[in-house]
């Protein structure tokens, strides 16, 4: 309706100006005559402002406007209705009249500073129809990240970074965050961080999948906490390995990282650099909780009866033996005590059996001593130590320690 109404309302104003001017044309050529009209006046020439309206539509349409000459009626003072005072056609010998424009809707669209909106009931040809692209609806509420992908510009540009959203989504409130970011506002400075870090390329997908939550970290605080590790004495690419391996590291506060180191170094009375060559190769250790490391401790020492210069010896040979389950390592370190006789001073000294999984100690010394071959004392002949027991590969475990072949010790596994 606003849309007719301004059409309306431009068309009057137009066709006002037209009647203007082609008032002021009649009465300059009426000038000759105006003393013989006794009193003429332009309002004379029509009766009312509707015929007025009427007489310049009709003009407008079908006539073009040049030199005009009153009617014969109106020389000799007489004048009809209306009707009779419609203009008379223009001879071909005039000179070219300037023609008005038509009237229609295209030209009142040309004054117009807006572009006319189109209609929802506007008829389109099938053409048209076919070109046109509906956008998939973007779901209210899903349990997936993927449904959101075609939908936001930085899920597509995460999953073509090497990001796992099916794995992101296990984590609490990690889809909900990814969702609230702009790549290039938030994700963008956070990436050139981590590859200034010393994280690569290749690694950005992965490290991102397990830890999506530094995405919405402040920048200023993440670089604090690298310059921290840097005031403690650790290398550029000793910090990129332990953020590397430990992707929850830099979320961390410069006062609880510092608390960390200082639990270390204290609990286990250990110096400064082995504290810092200890969180190195297991960074994960200032990252996850504290009481399996301290239950640990007390195991190693109530337990299984290791002195405390021996707790430190085997944890700084083998970190991850504080963060390993009770269970098995008490299972472990029985079996290698008091079944196959290994004393404490040589668990000690070759902590790493403590990695290995129990059935492959169990198999291996029980075919050594099959082959009567099962000695662990060094000062003993034909000594075997902890760490080819465990380490070598099982082809060369029988041909160098067992001395058997690689058959003679599958066959003995199926009598088990």
């Amino acid at each position: 309706m606003a849309l007719w109404a301004r059409q309306a309302s431009r068309w009057c104003h137009l066709l006002k100006a037209a009647c203007a001017a082609e008032f002021t044309g009649r009465l300059r050529g009426c000038s000759s005559t105006a003393q013989a009209c006794h009193g003429f006046a332009p309002r004379a020439l029509l009766s009312s402002p509707n015929d007025v309206l009427l007489w310049r539509l009709q003009a407008y349409r079908h006539v073009s406007v040049g030199s005009y000459s009153p009617p014969d009626s109106a020389k000799d003072g007489s004048f009809s209705s209306p009707k009779s005072n419609l203009p008379l056609p223009v001879k071909q010998e005039q000179a070219k009249p300037e023609t008005l424009p038509d009237l229609n809707e295209k030209t009142l669209y040309e004054d117009w500073d807006d572009v006319p909106p189109s209609s929802a009931l506007e008829e389109i040809s099938e053409e048209e129809a076919v070109q046109i692209i509906a956008e998939p609806l973007l779901p209210l509420h899903s349990s997936t990240l993927r449904d959101y992908v075609d939908h936001s510009e930085t899920l597509a540009k995460l999953v073509h970074l090497g990001v796992d959203l099916s794995q992101v989504e296990k984590r609490q409130k990690a889809g909900q965050l990814l969702l609230t970011l702009d790549f290039e506002k938030d994700i963008r400075k956070i990436l050139l961080f981590l590859k200034d870090v010393g994280v690569e390329d290749n690694q950005l997908g992965p490290f991102l999948t397990k830890n999506p939550y530094i995405l919405g970290e402040d920048l200023e605080a993440l670089e604090t906490r690298v310059a921290y590790l840097k005031s403690k004495k650790f290398g550029k690419a000793e910090i990129a390995q332990m953020v590397s391996r430990a992707p929850y590291l830099l979320l961390f506060s410069v006062e609880r990282l510092d608390n960390r180191l200082g639990f270390f170094k204290n609990e286990l009375g250990l110096s400064v650099k082995k504290t810092k060559d200890l969180v190195i190769r297991l960074p994960r250790l200032l990252t996850g909780k504290l009481e399996p490391v301290k239950e640990n401790l007390q195991v190693c020492q109530i337990e299984l009866g290791f002195q405390r210069n021996e707790i430190q010896q085997i944890v700084f040979k083998t970190p991850k033996i504080l963060t390993a389950s009770k269970k098995r390592l008490k299972q472990t370190f029985d079996y290698l005590h008091n079944i196959m006789g290994i004393p404490h001073h040589m668990l000690t000294r070759f902590p790493q059996v403590f990695n290995s999984k129990l059935l492959r100690i169990k198999e291996r010394h029980m075919f050594l001593t099959f082959l009567g071959r099962a000695q662990y004392d060094p000062a003993q002949p034909s000594y075997i130590s902890l760490d080819q027991l465990v380490s070598l590969p099982d082809e060369v475990f029988c041909t160098e320690i067992a001395k058997a072949s690689i058959q003679d010790f599958e066959k003995f596994l199926k009598t088990l």
